[in-house]
């Protein structure tokens, strides 16, 4: 499950995505309101969590758009549970509103409440390409015949971002990203990440058929040739 991060605190949009990808959800960011339509229409998200005073163009007006085209549930952050324009968000059809600050159990359940009540599904699909099989909800991944085999939540994020876009070039800095957020991590700790998943993906790990080293890119995921 995709969820949509507009938040133009920095620091705080990173705090929440980290706790988002802990829980298991992909997380999308964006840092004003333009920025979040264009991820909006580009990256159909599940849900939006949507600070109010943003750049460009303010929440209200986010929520205003999206609600004209979507009824993607909406959960409104606000540094103040009485303020007018959560009023207002919520009778632009914003599902819920999180007051700042907040806990990251308290941000998980709430989403958890908002996805039940609109009936967004919130189970992982499994991910299959070229017989290998990408359990999320168990945190596990399957090649066909055999037996499971656990992943450690880095590994899990980076085997489905790859998996995802089977035969594409990712560069290492969006592969960063996607596993640890903004500023998580070096191009030396992805090395050790990719290496300590050849080991469990691929037969043989210095030869790999499944995760290519793009040089001087980043990483691919190609399936196997015969």
């Amino acid at each position: 499950m995709k969820v949509l991060v507009v938040e133009d605190d920095l620091a705080l949009s990173d705090v929440v995505a980290f706790t988002l990808r802990r829980a298991g959800y992909d997380v999308l960011t964006a840092f004003d309101g333009l920025a979040a339509l264009e991820s909006f229409e580009q990256n159909s998200p599940d849900l939006i969590l949507l600070d109010l005073n943003l750049p460009k163009l303010d929440g209200l007006g986010v929520c205003r758009q999206v609600r004209s085209i979507s009824q993607i549930p909406i959960i409104i952050l606000s540094v103040r549970a009485g303020d007018e324009a959560v009023v207002q968000g919520l009778e632009l059809g914003a599902d819920d509103y999180i007051v700042k600050p907040f806990s990251p159990t308290q941000l998980v359940a709430r989403i958890r409440a908002v996805m039940r009540r609109t009936g967004v599904q919130a189970t992982p699909v499994a991910i299959e390409v070229s017989g290998l099989v990408l359990d999320r909800s168990r945190g596990e991944f399957t090649r066909a015949g055999g037996v499971p085999v656990r992943l450690t939540g880095l590994e899990l994020r980076l085997l489905e971002t790859l998996m995802r876009h089977p035969g594409q070039v990712i560069a290492s800095d969006n592969l960063i990203t996607a596993v640890w957020g903004p500023e998580g991590a070096d191009r030396t700790m992805l090395k050790q990440l990719v290496y300590r998943l050849r080991t469990k993906v691929e037969e043989d790990a210095s030869q790999p058929v499944y995760i290519e080293t793009v040089p001087g890119i980043g990483y691919a995921f190609k399936e196997p040739s015969g």
